[in-house]
């Protein structure tokens, strides 16, 4: 492919050069005003003429060489699936996909989830895939396929600063005397370092004095106007949520007393950008079992459940239903402030729009044990909506989820009307016959504790409540 990129190359080149003669030869002879005899006409013309024929053979290698590497077939795996093309400068994201740089840093700065997986990205960080780059390279060797080179402008230029900048950046930030555009145009780079460097993001909290509420600064002079400055704001929460990636610095972050109620007002209020990096944040920092109880006994709870439930975002309602999630699994405490703030509904929203189906299922699995959430559940009309998904989905997780569900619906339910909708699910489908040999572990224990109770109460007949 060398040799070939290098003719490439030449046949630019030569075209380029070949170009400039003609239209300097031209250029004389259309302003030269009839001075030039007739000898030096017709030399300029053969000049000319003899410029065109070298033109029309180079363009014509030119075309050909074009012509014999789109006749060859590029491999699927070479091809970026945003671009569909080759792809010359591949990145690997969070979700271990690779795609073309620039196209990806394009989408990303519009959607937070991966392209192909459709999973949440929970880290912007683009890292060069070498092993599928050399392996395309030598695939265009050994097929002369002419694979165009990296732009400038796509190379990242981004250096780690030494302490004293990163210092300099927050002074920036906090200074009363800083006008809004420095402290933006500071905030975005301290976001941008925060990113890229694990050592930036450890020196922040470790080495610099009241670095937190320094940062937070800004947004708090600006109170409920922040929304004036949201590019201002965006930059902040995303510099948090960089640094709460961080595995020491999350109990620091949660512990300060503005962190929590800064994202929760954020999740709220700023750009798509601002409130999916407050919702990462927070549920970066519930990796903590003692932040938990923090975050649960904070505004931060609510504001995660009325993000679930108001669907205007599909990556901040998927972040919110996983740390809530995150907040709630062995924390028996947290699932019971969850369900009082209507975690129930939101979920269930979710579910019947077939939004994050996944979370909402755990969630809804997570807390049906609670009399409430049956209620909740079996007045919303979901238990058609379950026993579809019995029936038909492969995942084994979800399939799980809604079987624990369905089962405490059973169990718990005064609605007599459930017990008879379960046993004609199961006369006319045998939906838990086959959940009971094919299903989980769980789901396997679920249905066959399902088809007793069917088994033995005939159909609109309740069991004994304990």
């Amino acid at each position: 492919m060398a040799d070939s990129t290098a003719d490439a190359t030449e046949t630019n080149a030569d075209t380029l050069t070949l170009r400039r003669e003609l239209k300097k030869v031209l250029t004389e002879n259309l302003n030269d005003g009839g001075v030039k005899d007739r000898v030096e006409t017709v030399k300029s013309i053969d000049e000319a003429i003899r410029i065109l024929n070298r033109l029309k053979i180079v363009e014509s290698k030119k075309r050909k060489r074009e012509s014999d590497s789109s006749s060859v077939e590029v491999p699927k795996e070479f091809k970026c699936t945003l671009s569909k093309t080759i792809m010359i400068d591949p990145v690997i994201i969070f979700s271990g996909q690779t795609y073309e740089k620039r196209y990806i840093t394009e989408w990303l700065n519009h959607d937070f989830t991966c392209p192909t997986a459709k999973q949440v990205l929970y880290r912007v960080c683009l890292t060069p895939n070498h092993l599928i780059n050399e392996l395309i390279t030598r695939w265009c060797l050994a097929n002369k396929y002419d694979r165009p080179a990296p732009k400038p402008s796509d190379i990242d230029y981004v250096t780690e600063l030494f302490t004293d900048g990163i210092e300099s950046l927050l002074q920036r930030i906090s200074s009363p005397s800083s006008s809004v555009a420095d402290q933006t145009e500071a905030a975005k780079e301290l976001a941008l370092q925060t990113e890229k460097f694990v050592n930036v993001r450890d020196f922040f909290i470790k080495e610099l004095p009241d670095s937190i509420t320094r940062l937070l600064t800004p947004l708090s002079v600006l109170g409920d106007e922040v929304d004036s400055n949201p590019e201002l704001q965006e930059n902040i929460v995303t510099a948090l949520f960089n640094m709460s990636t961080f595995e020491k610095n999350k109990t620091v972050l949660a512990e300060n007393h503005q962190v929590i109620p800064r994202l929760a007002k954020s999740m709220k209020q700023g750009s798509v950008v601002t409130r999916r990096n407050a919702t990462l944040t927070l549920a970066s920092l519930s990796d903590i079992d003692s932040n938990k109880i923090i975050i649960g006994n904070s505004v931060a709870l609510k504001a995660m459940i009325d993000v679930i439930g108001e669907l205007d975002d599909l990556s901040s309602t998927h972040e919110a239903l996983c740390a809530v999630l995150c907040l709630c699994c062995d924390e028996r405490e947290n699932w019971r402030k969850a369900i009082s703030l209507g975690l129930a509904p939101a979920a269930i929203n979710n579910f019947k729009a077939r939004r994050n189906l996944f979370e909402s299922l755990a969630a809804l699995a997570l807390i049906s044990p609670h009399e409430r959430v049956i209620q909740e559940v079996a007045n919303l009309g979901v238990i058609y909506d379950l026993l579809s998904i019995l029936r038909k989905t492969s995942c084994m997780v979800t399939c799980e989820n809604a079987v624990v569900i369905v089962s405490n619906m059973y169990i718990k339910s005064r609605e007599r009307s459930i017990k008879k909708i379960l046993a004609e699910e199961e006369n006319q489908h045998k939906t838990f016959t086959k959940l009971a040999t094919q299903g989980s572990v769980v789901a396997v224990m679920k249905a066959q504790g399902i088809l007793q109770c069917i088994n033995y109460y005939p159909a609109g007949m309740e069991p004994q409540r304990a």
